[in-house]
C-alpha cells in the first residue's frame, strides 16, 4: 500500500488539531477476557480511529508472544493501514546498533512493517542511525529527554556547559534532520526540560509519551511544546475498564484529554 509522506500526514493531523497518540502496548495478561491481542487492538483502533492522530505499538509486547505475535504486530498495522489510512504508524522499538545491522531493522520497520515511523535510541551516533534517517519518507523519533524518573542518570550530565539532553536535541535538529524526517521523545514528566527542548529544537516534531499512568499533563505539554507534537497515552486508555465496553470505555478516556 502506497503511504503518503510521514510529514504531510503529521501536518495534516496539525490542521485538524489532533495530537493523541494511543500506544498500543497490548499486553495479554491485562486484556478483557475472551479477547485475543489482535482483536483487542482492533476494538481500540475502531473506537477511537477518529479522533487521534496516530497509534504506536510498542514491540515489546508483541515480540514476546514469539511468531503469534510478531504476526498480529503486521495485522495490526494492516488494519490501521486500511481503517485509518491518514493515521500515523509509530512503531516504538527504540532501535540502535551499528549501521550494517540498522539496514535490517529499518527494512523490518518499513517495508515489512510498513510503519510510518520508528523511535531511535542515539547513543550509537548518527552514522549508525543513517540506514533510518535515509528512508525520506518516513520518521525517526530520536529520543532525548525520557518520561522515566532515571532518565536523569545519564540525560541530565553537563556536556560543555549544557546537559546531554539538550545536546542531542540540537544535534537531532542542526545535523541529522537533512530529509526533514526526524523527531524527538521527550517526556510529559518533565515539563521544564520539555520546554527547554522545544527552544533547543524549534521545528522538530515530539512524541511525549507519559501522559495518563505516569502523570504527565496534556495541557502543559502543548503549553510547553506547541502543537507539533503527538502526546502518547498508552495504558490509561487501553485498560480503562476490561469489561464487555473496554474500547467505548477507552475512547472516552481520550475525550477527556480533549476538555
Amino acid at each position: 500500500m502506497q503511504r503518503r509522506h510521514f510529514q504531510q500526514l503529521l501536518e495534516v493531523h496539525q490542521a485538524q488539531n489532533r495530537f493523541l497518540c494511543v500506544g498500543l502496548d497490548s499486553d495479554v495478561s491485562k486484556i478483557p477476557s475472551g479477547q485475543t491481542q489482535l482483536s483487542f487492538n482492533k476494538a481500540i483502533i475502531a473506537a477511537t480511529k477518529d479522533i487521534v492522530a496516530a497509534y504506536k505499538p510498542n514491540v515489546a509486547f508483541y515480540e514476546a508472544e514469539g511468531v503469534a505475535g510478531w504476526e498480529t504486530l503486521k495485522k495490526t498495522i494492516q488494519f490501521i493501514l486500511e481503517e485509518a489510512p491518514q493515521t500515523l504508524v509509530i512503531l516504538d522499538a527504540k532501535r540502535a546498533d551499528i549501521g550494517n545491522t540498522n539496514l535490517g531493522y529499518a527494512k523490518a520497520a518499513f517495508e515489512e512493517l510498513e510503519a510510518d515511523a520508528i523511535t531511535l535510541n542515539p547513543y550509537i551516533g548518527g552514522e549508525a542511525l543513517q540506514p533510518f534517517l535515509d528512508y525520506q519518507n518516513k520518521g525517526c523519533f530520536i529520543l532525548c529527554r525520557t518520561s522515566n524518573e532515571g532518565a536523569k542518570e545519564f540525560q541530565d550530565l553537563e556536556v560543555g556547559g549544557e546537559p546531554l539532553y539538550l545536546k542531542v536535541a540540537k544535534q537531532v535538529s542542526q545535523k541529522w534532520n537533512k530529509n526533514k524526517n526526524c523527531g524527538l521523545v521527550v517526556g510529559a514528566t518533565f515539563p521544564e526540560e520539555l520546554k527547554k527542548v522545544r527552544e533547543a529544537a524549534p521545528d522538530l516534531p515530539f512524541l511525549v509519551p507519559g501522559v495518563g499512568t505516569q502523570g504527565g499533563d496534556a495541557k502543559t505539554v502543548l503549553k510547553n511544546a506547541g502543537k507539533n507534537c503527538l502526546i502518547n497515552v498508552s495504558r490509561s486508555v487501553l485498560f480503562a475498564s476490561n469489561g464487555p465496553h473496554f474500547a467505548e470505555d477507552a475512547r472516552n478516556e481520550l475525550l477527556k484529554l480533549l476538555r
